[in-house]
């Protein structure tokens, strides 16, 4: 739910993750939005379902039609549903969703993802970041450096089970995106910083993180700040790998 303009995820107990402060309107339509997008990918609609009447649903929802139609519109645009004249609102097949869209990447972390979408998320991290590392190491300017030395230096000061801890973290992989010079790759960046975020507080669940990751990123900054793209391509490799391997423990636990 929307609390105060932090979103809460309550299906799995994740922690409070702040997001930018919006309009009455806006949280009222954005909320009901996140509510049925959770529905969604928690699997309490199945694709090809009807959705609930809009008099229905606004009331069971206790919002105004207006704001049913809003957050309708909302899940449309993320391929989640489609509405139809006489027929309603249909839940999509699920290859229209969105799947990088960076909301929906929440609503299926609070709706507790399965172990195939969380592996599925590392593939694609696997396939575009050391990539991306190489590519940054390549083309980073002094600004960049500075960018990601800092932000590793707030990662080891407040840790990964701190907001603050996992802000710096982001920050890291996006200066990496950004660094590629790029435009097809930084546009994934939302996306990917979304997925490191999520996955991380997701495998502190239950359990402390198994590992320091701190020592892994200083050495993927070394690499980078070396300008040694095959350095920098092997160390973004190992930093994933190890974060899935964390990630899979955190599931068995």
């Amino acid at each position: 739910m929307l609390v105060g303009g932090i979103r809460v995820a309550r299906a799995t107990g994740l922690e409070a993750v702040k997001l930018p402060l919006a309009s009455d309107g806006q949280r009222i339509h954005g909320s009901v939005a996140r509510e049925i997008g959770v529905a969604i990918l928690a699997g309490r609609y199945a694709p090809g379902e009807i959705l609930p009447g809009e008099i229905e649903f606004s009331e069971q929802l206790k919002v105004s039609r207006t704001a049913y139609r809003e957050a309708v519109r909302i899940l449309s645009a993320k391929g989640l549903v489609e509405s139809r004249p006489k027929i309603g609102t249909r839940v999509s097949s699920r290859n229209r969703w969105n799947l990088l869209d960076p909301d929906i990447l929440a609503w299926a972390f609070e709706a507790e993802p399965s172990e195939s979408f969380i592996r599925d998320l590392f593939e694609l991290r696997m396939v575009v970041e050391p990539a991306a590392a190489a590519f940054a190491a390549e083309r980073r300017t002094a600004l960049d450096i500075a960018r990601m030395g800092h932000a590793l230096e707030e990662m080891a000061r407040h840790g990964l089970a701190n907001e603050a801890g996992r802000a710096a973290d982001q920050t890291f992989h996006l200066t990496i995106l950004e660094a590629t010079r790029n435009g097809p790759l930084i546009t994934l960046s939302s996306s990917i910083a979304a997925a490191v975020t999520w996955t991380t507080i997701f495998k502190q669940r239950r359990q402390a993180l198994p590992r320091d990751p701190i020592p892994v990123h200083r050495t993927l900054y070394e690499t980078i700040v070396a300008g040694d793209p095959a350095a920098a391509h092997a160390a973004m490799t190992e930093l994933v790998r190890l974060a899935l391997a964390d990630t899979e423990m955190s599931m068995k636990a």
